[in-house]
């Protein structure tokens, strides 16, 4: 299944249109539109807020002011969603107009490569998904962007670290914002306390919050014939597995993809889910066109009590509440979330990440634009982070308590990340690991022990991957 698509934590979120970062995005097949739906503008308060921002950007005069976003969603303001502080400072320091070039999640990569080879490149490209690195690297999608960000600049110092973790012949290919959760553990507190269950945010706040308080809510509330499951979603497996503090493929400080399928915390992780699977608390996907509960939508059964759990990224709450209400009544406080529980032997709770970064495109009509408004959504990063929770609270009708937990989350997962890059080597691979990452967990029957699973994929993997780092050496050689 697809992973997530997008994920904002913190002051970042709003470097984003979240509302339009949905599964399947824009139906369009990478054509350059207008939106008719502009979104809600930022009060004036705001603008003058931003506009006190601006001296900490160059002064630089940018010969063409329009920078091309290809993707599945746009980052203009629209559906109700408030427009990004990074955004409007670029428009107030340089001028700047972000045009979008739609595709959709499915075709996403061969509408860029048709561009790219059409001489029609996009200027930047989302790496958020965690799927186009080294992959779009590799195919010559991207170039890198060493030549008009500088990574050790005071600016990009928070994020160096993380960039250096997407180097490709020994330069840069994503400009890192941050690095945030990938997944977080969403819940209906009306449900919790209807069952009479142990509040999570409670269980995290003591340090109880562990696979085993995790699996007994899920067993305890799970009702198969009153038609009541305790996970649903499209990924709780990768979700779980990653708390084990690895991830499936990784990748090492020479910046070579390891295959992990046989690191014991892995497999402690995964023996977990399959114990899980076994007690059937999931939603049976096979039965519902391997959709989650009625239409898909992501949150639906939360807010009809009928779900304990939806392990998904702060994208899906991080929105209009007509996009929420699937999860229950967020003005009423039903809304709420903490990170995926830890392994009970160990001290750490280790966040499944990703980066909030992007790609420049190569071939990019307007390098210079590109930079610029990168350098925007750092500045804006930390100096309208009230902003951004301004809009959760006053528009999105969030919590004291979420944005908390928001905090904390996202503190969590810059200090202990975890970065899989199993969806971001090949097609080849996309197609092994998806039957991987759900192989313990499987709705519909046809689960398999970890075991089993590794000895049917291992050896697949450990050839695609060999392939892809003997590939990236070569080239690496020649470069030199």
């Amino acid at each position: 299944m697809k992973t997530m698509k997008r994920i904002l934590a913190g002051a970042l979120a709003l470097t984003m249109t979240v509302a339009l970062a949905s599964c399947g995005g824009n139906k369009d097949g990478g054509g350059t539109t207008e939106s008719k739906d502009t979104g809600k503008d930022l009060d004036s308060a705001a603008k003058e807020q931003i506009a006190g921002l601006q001296d900490q950007l160059e002064d630089i005069d940018l010969a063409n002011k329009t920078i091309k976003w290809m993707a599945h969603y746009d980052i203009n303001p629209s559906g109700g969603a408030v427009k990004a502080p990074g955004l409007e400072l670029f428009e107030q320091k340089y001028g700047g107009k972000v045009e979008y070039v739609s595709t959709t999640w499915e075709t996403r990569y061969d509408d860029l490569a048709t561009k790219v080879m059409g001489k029609e490149a996009p200027d930047f490209f989302p790496a958020s998904d965690m799927d186009s690195f080294p992959f779009g690297a590799i195919r010559g999608m991207f170039e890198p962007i060493d030549d008009y960000i500088d990574l050790n600049d005071d600016l990009w110092a928070s994020t160096k670290s993380a960039a250096d973790k997407f180097m490709y012949n020994g330069s840069h290919y994503v400009a890192v914002i941050d690095v945030a959760p990938n997944y977080v553990c969403i819940y209906n507190k009306s449900t919790i306390e209807a069952e009479g269950l142990d509040d999570p945010a409670e269980l995290f706040a003591n340090d109880e919050w562990t696979w085993d308080t995790f699996g007994d809510m899920c067993r305890e509330f799970t009702d198969a014939e009153s038609d009541k499951y305790g996970l649903d979603g499209y990924w709780y497996g990768n979700a779980i597995s990653e708390t084990s503090g690895v991830p499936l493929i990784g990748m090492d400080d020479t910046g070579h993809l390891v295959n992990n399928m046989s690191d014991p915390n892995v497999e402690k992780a995964q023996d977990f889910m399959y114990e899980l699977g076994k007690d059937g608390v999931m939603f049976d996907r096979s039965s519902n066109g391997w959709s989650t509960r009625g239409d898909g939508t992501t949150g639906e059964g939360l807010g009809s009590n009928l779900t304990l759990f939806i392990p998904a990224g702060l994208w899906a709450i991080q929105a209009p509440l007509e996009t929420t209400a699937p999860f229950g009544d967020m003005e009423a406080g039903e809304i709420m979330f903490v990170p995926m529980p830890r392994n009970p032997d160990s001290d750490t709770y280790y966040i499944s990440s990703r980066v909030e970064g992007y790609h420049l495109c190569l071939g990019a009509p307007n390098p210079e634009g590109f930079a610029a408004y990168m350098n925007c959504l750092m500045v804006s990063r930390d100096g309208a982070a009230d902003i951004t929770e301004r809009t959760y609270t006053d528009e999105y009708k969030w919590s004291q308590e979420m944005i908390d937990m928001m905090h904390t989350v996202s503190d969590m997962a810059r200090e202990n990340p975890v970065f899989d890059f199993q969806n971001a080597v090949s097609s080849e691979m996309n197609t092994v690991m998806q039957s991987v990452s759900q192989a313990t967990m499987i709705t519909g029957g046809g689960a398999t022990t970890w075991t089993q699973c590794r000895s049917s994929y291992e050896t697949s993997v450990d050839i695609l991957i060999d392939e892809i780092n003997e590939k990236m050496g070569s080239e690496e050689a020649a470069a030199e």
